[in-house]
Protein backbone atom coordinates (compact mmCIF):
# COMPACT_ATOMS: atom_id res chain seq x y z
CA UNK A 1 0.00 0.00 0.00
CA UNK A 2 1.33 3.39 -0.86
CA UNK A 3 0.15 6.84 -0.01
CA UNK A 4 -0.55 9.37 -3.12
CA UNK A 5 -1.95 12.80 -2.89
CA UNK A 6 -5.39 13.88 -3.42
CA UNK A 7 -8.65 12.57 -1.50
CA UNK A 8 -12.49 11.26 -2.70
CA UNK A 9 -11.47 11.81 -6.65
CA UNK A 10 -7.95 9.88 -6.91
CA UNK A 11 -9.89 6.92 -7.81
CA UNK A 12 -10.68 6.23 -11.36
CA UNK A 13 -14.42 7.72 -12.63
CA UNK A 14 -14.86 10.30 -9.51
CA UNK A 15 -15.54 13.86 -9.79
CA UNK A 16 -16.42 16.41 -7.22
CA UNK A 17 -16.91 19.78 -6.39
CA UNK A 18 -17.08 21.91 -3.44
CA UNK A 19 -18.95 25.94 -3.43
CA UNK A 20 -19.90 28.22 -1.69
CA UNK A 21 -23.79 28.32 -2.39
CA UNK A 22 -25.05 30.45 0.42
CA UNK A 23 -26.48 28.06 2.44
CA UNK A 24 -23.78 29.86 5.34
CA UNK A 25 -23.70 33.33 6.58
CA UNK A 26 -19.84 33.29 5.79
CA UNK A 27 -19.22 33.67 2.19
CA UNK A 28 -15.73 32.57 2.22
CA UNK A 29 -16.89 29.32 3.76
CA UNK A 30 -17.93 26.66 1.39
CA UNK A 31 -21.10 25.01 1.83
CA UNK A 32 -22.09 22.07 -0.29
CA UNK A 33 -20.94 19.83 -1.79
CA UNK A 34 -21.18 17.23 -4.63
CA UNK A 35 -19.28 13.80 -5.72
CA UNK A 36 -20.06 11.71 -8.95
CA UNK A 37 -19.54 8.34 -10.39
CA UNK A 38 -19.04 7.55 -14.04
CA UNK A 39 -20.95 4.27 -13.40
CA UNK A 40 -23.25 3.30 -11.09
CA UNK A 41 -21.36 2.18 -7.69
CA UNK A 42 -21.73 -0.45 -5.15
CA UNK A 43 -22.60 1.00 -1.71
CA UNK A 44 -22.42 0.37 2.03
CA UNK A 45 -23.10 2.52 5.20
CA UNK A 46 -23.02 2.86 8.56
CA UNK A 47 -25.17 5.55 10.80
CA UNK A 48 -25.77 6.65 13.88
CA UNK A 49 -27.27 4.63 16.85
CA UNK A 50 -28.61 8.00 18.03
CA UNK A 51 -32.71 7.47 18.63
CA UNK A 52 -33.04 10.93 17.18
CA UNK A 53 -32.13 10.68 13.52
CA UNK A 54 -31.97 12.95 10.44
CA UNK A 55 -33.73 12.63 7.13
CA UNK A 56 -30.82 11.77 5.34
CA UNK A 57 -29.61 9.59 7.49
CA UNK A 58 -32.94 7.65 7.11
CA UNK A 59 -32.73 8.20 3.58
CA UNK A 60 -29.41 6.86 3.01
CA UNK A 61 -30.18 3.98 5.01
CA UNK A 62 -33.00 3.21 2.84
CA UNK A 63 -30.85 3.55 -0.44
CA UNK A 64 -27.98 0.68 1.43
CA UNK A 65 -30.75 -1.30 1.93
CA UNK A 66 -32.67 -1.66 -0.51
CA UNK A 67 -30.73 0.08 -3.79
CA UNK A 68 -27.07 -1.03 -2.85
CA UNK A 69 -26.17 1.47 -5.79
CA UNK A 70 -24.91 4.75 -5.95
CA UNK A 71 -24.09 7.57 -8.69
CA UNK A 72 -23.87 10.37 -6.86
CA UNK A 73 -23.57 12.31 -3.45
CA UNK A 74 -24.75 15.45 -2.30
CA UNK A 75 -23.51 16.96 1.27
CA UNK A 76 -24.55 20.36 2.48
CA UNK A 77 -23.29 21.92 5.50
CA UNK A 78 -24.46 24.58 8.23
CA UNK A 79 -28.18 23.02 8.44
CA UNK A 80 -28.17 19.55 9.65
CA UNK A 81 -32.06 18.27 8.30
CA UNK A 82 -32.75 17.08 11.79
CA UNK A 83 -35.90 16.98 13.63
CA UNK A 84 -37.98 18.54 10.57
CA UNK A 85 -40.58 15.90 10.41
CA UNK A 86 -42.17 13.93 7.12
CA UNK A 87 -41.04 17.58 5.35
CA UNK A 88 -37.51 16.46 5.97
CA UNK A 89 -37.38 13.21 4.40
CA UNK A 90 -39.27 15.05 1.17
CA UNK A 91 -36.57 17.70 1.13
CA UNK A 92 -33.97 15.29 1.40
CA UNK A 93 -35.71 13.22 -1.57
CA UNK A 94 -35.77 16.43 -3.35
CA UNK A 95 -32.57 16.97 -3.11
CA UNK A 96 -31.90 13.57 -4.71
CA UNK A 97 -33.92 14.17 -7.55
CA UNK A 98 -32.85 17.58 -8.70
CA UNK A 99 -29.10 15.91 -8.57
CA UNK A 100 -30.34 13.40 -10.67
CA UNK A 101 -32.45 15.55 -13.13
CA UNK A 102 -29.23 17.63 -13.33
CA UNK A 103 -27.22 14.79 -14.13
CA UNK A 104 -29.46 12.60 -16.12
CA UNK A 105 -28.90 9.90 -13.59
CA UNK A 106 -31.61 7.89 -11.48
CA UNK A 107 -32.66 10.36 -8.35
CA UNK A 108 -32.57 6.52 -6.20
CA UNK A 109 -28.46 5.92 -6.77
CA UNK A 110 -28.28 9.56 -5.25
CA UNK A 111 -27.13 9.73 -1.60
CA UNK A 112 -27.99 12.98 0.79
CA UNK A 113 -26.16 13.86 3.70
CA UNK A 114 -26.16 17.21 5.26
CA UNK A 115 -24.59 18.44 8.93
CA UNK A 116 -24.98 21.71 11.06
CA UNK A 117 -27.57 23.24 13.31
CA UNK A 118 -30.42 21.16 14.18
CA UNK A 119 -34.24 21.94 13.96
CA UNK A 120 -33.79 24.09 10.82
CA UNK A 121 -35.69 23.54 7.82
CA UNK A 122 -33.15 22.98 4.46
CA UNK A 123 -33.19 25.93 2.10
CA UNK A 124 -34.42 24.44 -0.64
CA UNK A 125 -34.18 27.10 -3.27
CA UNK A 126 -30.91 27.79 -2.26
CA UNK A 127 -29.47 23.86 -2.25
CA UNK A 128 -31.43 23.57 -5.91
CA UNK A 129 -29.88 26.16 -7.28
CA UNK A 130 -26.33 25.07 -5.48
CA UNK A 131 -26.96 22.05 -7.32
CA UNK A 132 -27.40 23.67 -10.52
CA UNK A 133 -23.88 25.57 -9.49
CA UNK A 134 -21.89 22.26 -8.47
CA UNK A 135 -22.71 20.43 -11.82
CA UNK A 136 -20.49 22.92 -14.32
CA UNK A 137 -18.29 23.11 -11.65
CA UNK A 138 -17.41 18.82 -11.39
CA UNK A 139 -13.89 17.80 -12.17
CA UNK A 140 -11.98 14.50 -11.46
CA UNK A 141 -8.76 16.83 -10.24
CA UNK A 142 -7.45 16.63 -7.08
CA UNK A 143 -8.24 20.56 -6.46
CA UNK A 144 -11.85 19.54 -7.18
CA UNK A 145 -11.40 16.77 -4.14
CA UNK A 146 -10.39 19.40 -2.06
CA UNK A 147 -13.09 21.57 -2.90
CA UNK A 148 -15.43 18.72 -1.42
CA UNK A 149 -13.47 18.24 1.60
CA UNK A 150 -13.83 21.87 2.57
CA UNK A 151 -17.30 22.11 1.71
CA UNK A 152 -18.90 19.09 4.01
CA UNK A 153 -16.88 21.15 7.41
CA UNK A 154 -18.82 22.90 10.04
CA UNK A 155 -16.05 23.91 12.91
CA UNK A 156 -13.79 22.05 11.79
CA UNK A 157 -9.99 23.82 11.29
CA UNK A 158 -8.57 21.36 8.86
CA UNK A 159 -10.20 19.81 6.10
CA UNK A 160 -9.54 15.54 6.22
CA UNK A 161 -8.90 13.89 3.27
CA UNK A 162 -6.80 10.51 1.83
CA UNK A 163 -5.98 8.74 -0.84
CA UNK A 164 -3.90 5.41 -0.95
CA UNK A 165 -2.88 2.70 -3.96
CA UNK A 166 -2.67 -1.19 -3.97
CA UNK A 167 -2.34 -4.01 -6.34
CA UNK A 168 -5.51 -6.07 -5.70
CA UNK A 169 -5.85 -9.51 -8.14
CA UNK A 170 -3.33 -7.89 -10.49
CA UNK A 171 -4.71 -4.50 -11.02
CA UNK A 172 -4.10 -1.02 -9.33
CA UNK A 173 -6.66 -0.10 -6.65
CA UNK A 174 -6.54 3.35 -5.40
CA UNK A 175 -9.42 4.56 -2.67
CA UNK A 176 -9.68 7.93 -1.76
CA UNK A 177 -11.64 9.97 1.11
CA UNK A 178 -12.65 12.34 2.58
CA UNK A 179 -14.13 13.04 6.63
CA UNK A 180 -15.07 16.09 8.89
CA UNK A 181 -15.80 16.28 12.17
CA UNK A 182 -14.96 18.62 15.02
CA UNK A 183 -17.33 18.71 17.80
CA UNK A 184 -20.48 16.36 18.86
CA UNK A 185 -18.48 13.90 18.63
CA UNK A 186 -19.27 10.62 20.17
CA UNK A 187 -20.46 8.34 17.53
CA UNK A 188 -21.52 4.60 18.57
CA UNK A 189 -22.17 3.46 14.95
CA UNK A 190 -19.48 18.31 14.74
CA UNK A 191 -20.92 15.09 13.56
CA UNK A 192 -18.88 12.81 11.58
CA UNK A 193 -19.23 12.46 8.21
CA UNK A 194 -16.82 9.97 6.32
CA UNK A 195 -17.00 9.40 2.55
CA UNK A 196 -14.81 6.75 1.01
CA UNK A 197 -14.39 5.83 -3.03
CA UNK A 198 -12.55 3.08 -4.95
CA UNK A 199 -12.23 1.72 -8.00
CA UNK A 200 -12.49 -1.39 -7.20
CA UNK A 201 -14.95 -4.39 -8.31
CA UNK A 202 -16.59 -5.64 -4.62
CA UNK A 203 -20.19 -6.17 -3.83
CA UNK A 204 -22.37 -3.65 -1.80
CA UNK A 205 -22.35 -7.01 0.71
CA UNK A 206 -18.72 -7.45 0.88
CA UNK A 207 -17.91 -3.89 1.31
CA UNK A 208 -20.63 -3.30 4.17
CA UNK A 209 -19.28 -6.51 5.85
CA UNK A 210 -15.73 -4.66 5.83
CA UNK A 211 -17.23 -1.21 7.13
CA UNK A 212 -19.08 -2.79 10.02
CA UNK A 213 -16.14 -5.02 11.28
CA UNK A 214 -14.17 -1.59 11.11
CA UNK A 215 -16.21 1.22 12.52
CA UNK A 216 -15.96 -0.83 15.97
CA UNK A 217 -12.38 -0.32 16.16
CA UNK A 218 -12.05 3.29 14.49
CA UNK A 219 -15.44 5.73 14.76
CA UNK A 220 -17.07 4.05 17.56
CA UNK A 221 -13.46 4.78 19.20
CA UNK A 222 -13.20 8.47 18.89
CA UNK A 223 -14.95 10.92 21.51
CA UNK A 224 -14.15 14.66 21.30
CA UNK A 225 -17.00 16.07 23.68
CA UNK A 226 -19.19 12.87 24.30
CA UNK A 227 -22.18 14.60 22.27
CA UNK A 228 -23.45 11.66 19.77
CA UNK A 229 -24.26 13.35 16.50
CA UNK A 230 -27.90 12.73 14.55
CA UNK A 231 -26.20 12.83 11.46
CA UNK A 232 -23.04 10.79 11.73
CA UNK A 233 -22.68 8.82 8.57
CA UNK A 234 -19.87 6.52 7.00
CA UNK A 235 -19.68 5.68 2.97
CA UNK A 236 -17.85 3.30 1.07
CA UNK A 237 -18.31 3.76 -2.82
CA UNK A 238 -16.87 1.36 -5.13
CA UNK A 239 -17.70 1.68 -8.67
CA UNK A 240 -15.18 -1.69 -10.31
CA UNK A 241 -13.49 1.05 -12.39
CA UNK A 242 -10.07 -0.28 -11.65
CA UNK A 243 -10.91 -3.56 -14.02
CA UNK A 244 -9.80 -5.95 -11.57
CA UNK A 245 -11.75 -9.33 -11.38
CA UNK A 246 -14.71 -9.20 -8.23
CA UNK A 247 -12.77 -9.04 -4.63
CA UNK A 248 -14.41 -11.87 -2.64
CA UNK A 249 -13.79 -12.96 0.80
CA UNK A 250 -12.10 -15.93 0.10
CA UNK A 251 -9.24 -13.74 -1.81
CA UNK A 252 -5.32 -13.94 -0.77
CA UNK A 253 -5.43 -10.25 -1.51
CA UNK A 254 -8.85 -9.35 0.75
CA UNK A 255 -6.88 -8.31 3.52
CA UNK A 256 -5.11 -6.53 2.06
CA UNK A 257 -7.91 -3.91 1.25
CA UNK A 258 -9.51 -4.52 4.56
CA UNK A 259 -6.43 -2.79 5.93
CA UNK A 260 -5.95 -0.27 3.38
CA UNK A 261 -9.71 0.91 4.52
CA UNK A 262 -8.55 -0.01 8.47
CA UNK A 263 -5.68 2.73 7.82
CA UNK A 264 -7.75 5.29 6.15
CA UNK A 265 -10.49 5.20 9.33
CA UNK A 266 -8.12 5.26 11.55
CA UNK A 267 -6.03 8.30 9.92
CA UNK A 268 -9.47 10.02 9.70
CA UNK A 269 -10.38 9.33 13.65
CA UNK A 270 -7.11 10.94 14.68
CA UNK A 271 -7.35 14.05 12.33
CA UNK A 272 -10.95 14.35 13.97
CA UNK A 273 -9.57 13.80 17.49
CA UNK A 274 -6.76 16.17 16.68
CA UNK A 275 -9.10 18.55 15.12
CA UNK A 276 -11.30 18.61 18.18
CA UNK A 277 -13.11 22.10 19.42
CA UNK A 278 -10.34 24.33 20.81
CA UNK A 279 -8.54 21.12 20.96
CA UNK A 280 -4.64 21.63 21.28
CA UNK A 281 -4.17 17.99 21.70
CA UNK A 282 -4.98 15.05 20.73
CA UNK A 283 -4.43 12.29 23.09
CA UNK A 284 -4.30 7.99 22.18
CA UNK A 285 -5.86 5.71 24.76
CA UNK A 286 -4.00 2.07 24.75
CA UNK A 287 -6.11 -0.43 27.31
CA UNK A 288 -4.37 -3.96 27.42
CA UNK A 289 -4.51 -7.46 29.12
CA UNK A 290 -8.35 -7.68 28.71
CA UNK A 291 -10.15 -11.17 28.37
CA UNK A 292 -12.09 -9.85 26.07
CA UNK A 293 -12.01 -7.09 23.30
CA UNK A 294 -15.34 -5.35 24.25
CA UNK A 295 -14.42 -4.63 27.49
CA UNK A 296 -11.00 -3.51 26.23
CA UNK A 297 -13.22 -1.01 24.56
CA UNK A 298 -15.60 -0.18 26.69
CA UNK A 299 -12.48 1.10 28.98
CA UNK A 300 -11.01 2.65 26.71
CA UNK A 301 -13.84 4.67 25.50
CA UNK A 302 -14.90 5.74 28.98
CA UNK A 303 -11.16 7.36 29.34
CA UNK A 304 -10.75 9.00 26.09
CA UNK A 305 -14.77 10.23 27.12
CA UNK A 306 -13.94 11.80 30.57
CA UNK A 307 -14.18 15.45 30.95
CA UNK A 308 -11.61 15.19 33.78
CA UNK A 309 -9.22 13.32 32.03
CA UNK A 310 -9.17 15.84 29.07
CA UNK A 311 -9.58 18.67 31.23
CA UNK A 312 -5.93 17.14 32.98
CA UNK A 313 -4.72 16.76 29.45
CA UNK A 314 -4.86 20.30 28.63
CA UNK A 315 -3.25 21.20 31.88
CA UNK A 316 -0.32 18.75 31.55
CA UNK A 317 -1.50 17.28 34.77
CA UNK A 318 -0.85 13.43 35.51
CA UNK A 319 -4.16 12.98 38.13
CA UNK A 320 -4.17 9.50 37.38
CA UNK A 321 -6.36 9.13 39.75
CA UNK A 322 -9.12 10.96 36.74
CA UNK A 323 -8.27 7.56 34.67
CA UNK A 324 -8.55 4.92 37.23
CA UNK A 325 -11.94 6.82 37.85
CA UNK A 326 -13.42 7.04 34.30
CA UNK A 327 -12.82 3.41 34.64
CA UNK A 328 -14.42 2.84 37.57
CA UNK A 329 -17.62 4.02 36.12
CA UNK A 330 -17.80 2.37 32.94
CA UNK A 331 -19.40 -0.52 34.60
CA UNK A 332 -16.64 -2.72 33.57
CA UNK A 333 -15.53 -5.22 36.10
CA UNK A 334 -11.65 -5.02 36.73
CA UNK A 335 -9.45 -5.33 39.79
CA UNK A 336 -8.20 -2.32 40.53
CA UNK A 337 -4.65 -3.40 42.49
CA UNK A 338 -3.84 -5.35 38.94
CA UNK A 339 -3.92 -1.72 36.86
CA UNK A 340 -0.42 -0.41 35.51
CA UNK A 341 -0.86 3.21 34.02
CA UNK A 342 2.12 4.62 31.56
CA UNK A 343 2.11 8.00 30.16
CA UNK A 344 4.13 8.66 26.72
CA UNK A 345 5.11 11.22 24.17
CA UNK A 346 7.72 12.11 21.82
CA UNK A 347 9.18 13.74 24.80
CA UNK A 348 9.39 10.38 26.67
CA UNK A 349 7.63 7.73 28.92
CA UNK A 350 6.72 7.33 32.40
CA UNK A 351 4.95 4.54 34.17
CA UNK A 352 2.94 6.30 36.67
CA UNK A 353 0.90 3.07 38.54
CA UNK A 354 1.92 -0.15 39.46
CA UNK A 355 -0.48 -2.76 40.51
CA UNK A 356 -3.06 -0.01 41.37
CA UNK A 357 -1.03 2.52 43.46
CA UNK A 358 1.06 5.52 42.71
CA UNK A 359 5.02 5.24 41.69
CA UNK A 360 6.12 8.06 43.07
CA UNK A 361 7.20 9.33 39.53
CA UNK A 362 8.39 12.73 39.27
CA UNK A 363 5.90 15.35 38.61
CA UNK A 364 7.48 17.38 36.44
CA UNK A 365 9.24 15.18 34.00
CA UNK A 366 5.23 13.65 34.01
CA UNK A 367 3.99 17.49 33.01
CA UNK A 368 7.01 17.76 30.50
CA UNK A 369 5.69 14.44 28.62
CA UNK A 370 1.94 15.62 28.93
CA UNK A 371 2.86 18.95 27.39
CA UNK A 372 3.27 17.64 23.24
CA UNK A 373 0.54 17.93 21.18
CA UNK A 374 -0.08 14.30 20.74
CA UNK A 375 -0.04 11.83 23.77
CA UNK A 376 -0.45 8.30 24.68
CA UNK A 377 -2.10 6.89 27.78
CA UNK A 378 -1.39 3.33 28.86
CA UNK A 379 -3.80 0.98 30.77
CA UNK A 380 -2.62 -2.24 31.22
CA UNK A 381 -5.13 -4.30 33.73
CA UNK A 382 -3.16 -7.96 33.52
CA UNK A 383 -6.24 -10.06 33.72
CA UNK A 384 -6.32 -11.62 29.68
CA UNK A 385 -4.58 -10.57 26.57
CA UNK A 386 -7.11 -8.34 24.71
CA UNK A 387 -6.75 -4.58 23.90
CA UNK A 388 -8.16 -1.67 22.60
CA UNK A 389 -7.53 1.71 21.34
CA UNK A 390 -9.38 4.95 21.60
CA UNK A 391 -8.44 8.73 20.62
CA UNK A 392 -10.10 11.78 22.17
CA UNK A 393 -8.40 15.45 22.87
CA UNK A 394 -8.39 17.82 25.28
CA UNK A 395 -11.14 20.06 26.73
CA UNK A 396 -10.27 23.57 26.50
CA UNK A 397 -11.92 27.34 27.02
CA UNK A 398 -11.70 27.68 23.39
CA UNK A 399 -14.68 24.62 23.22
CA UNK A 400 -16.99 26.06 25.19
CA UNK A 401 -16.50 30.18 23.29
CA UNK A 402 -16.64 28.29 19.64
CA UNK A 403 -20.23 26.12 20.69
CA UNK A 404 -21.63 29.07 22.56
CA UNK A 405 -21.01 31.51 19.46
CA UNK A 406 -22.01 28.74 16.93
CA UNK A 407 -24.97 30.24 15.65
CA UNK A 408 -23.82 33.77 15.42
Amino acid sequence: MKIIPGGVTAPAGFRAAGLHVGIRRNKLKKDMALLVSDVPAHVAGAFTQNMVQAAPVIYDRRLCQNVGMCQALVVNSGVANTCTGEQGIHDAEAMAAHVGKSLGIDPSTVAVASTGVIGMRLPMDVIQSGIDMLVPELSYSIDAGVDAAEAIKTTDIYKKEIAVTLEIKGQQVTIGGMCKGSGMINPNLGTVLSFITTDLNISSELLGKVLKSDVVDTYNMVSVDGDMSTNDTVMIFANGMAGNEELLETDDDFPAFVEAIRYINRAFVRAIASDGEGATKMFQVDVSGMPDKDTARHLAKAIVASNLVKCAMYGADANWGRIVCAMGQSGVKFDPYRVDIEIASVAGHLEIVKHGVTTDYDEKEASHILSEKQIKLKAHMNMGDEMATAWGCDLTYDYIKINADYRK
